[in-house]
């Protein structure tokens, strides 16, 4: 792995974030019963709390921008609302080790014995998502991304799926012109002072879509788009593993659409385990330089 390769694995690390050619497999939809919004509102607060106090599994990742196509490993551990420590591998050995924080990112390149200390602005900085520490546990771990029980949400109408958005069909249509937060999807307006509860003008231009499975005991679909830069992102649960009393994702595709990159990660999840003990080492060598000086 090269240097110029080095924010490519930041993105792998962070989104732990298919291959070109895999995509779900169409099937004849099926119309659902209908359901009330407010029962669908109901088991999304259910869903957003559901969290295991730790968390293991390995993964198979295949990812592809515009650039370039490439499979790797990695093994996710976490320790709940505290810290991740994503290992990448590649052809069987260790090359890159990090540590994510709510406010701190660790990045050591073994190969290239250098390293990266920053926070998680990384992320927005490199490829234009929003994402925090709640959101990279919530991706892995299946649940609802950046939902917040405070806010009002709403149900559209669709025959073949239970969806619930963070603005109405009409909102989502006309493609808000507004603009705000240029630099990339932010999926934390409240941040920026934003009131995310107009239900009529919807003053933030991130919608974000919930497909909730017919079972309605877990997320099969999160579609977050940005009409002011073009950002499109959609994540595809297409299975999932019981382990113990939680749904946990077992196959996923991540598609992320820019004005100016495309990228595709799956990621098959195996050996997953909950709520065991998680024992974490990380050491960035003294002798390890700036991974970003380096050319």
């Amino acid at each position: 792995m090269s240097i110029r390769n080095i924010k490519w694995f930041g993105l792998a690390l962070l989104v732990v974030l298919g291959s070109c050619a895999r995509r779900p497999v169409a099937e004849k939809p099926i119309k659902l019963e209908k359901r009330k919004t407010s029962e669908l509102i109901f088991v999304m607060d259910s869903l957003s709390a559901i969290r295991p106090n730790s968390f293991y599994t390995k993964i198979k990742c295949h990812f592809s921008d515009t650039n370039r196509r490439i499979s790797f490993k990695t093994s996710i551990r976490s320790i709940k609302d505290s810290i991740i420590n994503p290992i990448i591998t590649y052809a069987g050995i260790p090359i890159v080790n990090s540590i994510i924080r709510r406010d701190s990112l660790f990045i050591s390149n073994r190969k290239d014995k250098c390293a990266i200390r920053t926070n998680m602005g990384y992320i927005k900085e490199s490829f234009g998502v929003d994402f925090d520490y709640r959101n990279i546990e919530e991706l892995l771990l299946g649940l609802p991304v950046a939902y917040d029980t405070t806010q009002k949400y709403f149900q559209i109408n669709d025959p073949y799926n239970y969806i619930i958005s963070s603005h109405r069909k009409r909102i989502i249509k006309k493609e808000n012109k507004n603009k705000h937060d240029k630099d990339g999807i932010n999926l934390h307006p409240r941040r920026n002072g934003i009131d995310n509860n107009n239900e009529e003008e919807g003053e933030d231009n991130v919608m974000i879509r919930y497909f909730i499975h017919p079972s309605l005991k877990s997320i099969s679909r999160l579609v977050i788009d940005s009409p002011d830069d073009t950002t499109h992102i959609s994540v595809d649960y297409i299975d999932r593993d019981t382990v113990g009393t939680y749904l946990l994702p077992k196959e996923v595709i991540i598609d992320i659409v820019t004005a100016r990159n495309h990228i595709v990660l799956t990621m098959d999840y195996d050996k997953t385990e909950i709520n065991t003990p998680q024992e974490i080492y990380f050491v960035i060598p003294e002798e390890y330089g700036d991974c970003s000086s380096e050319k």
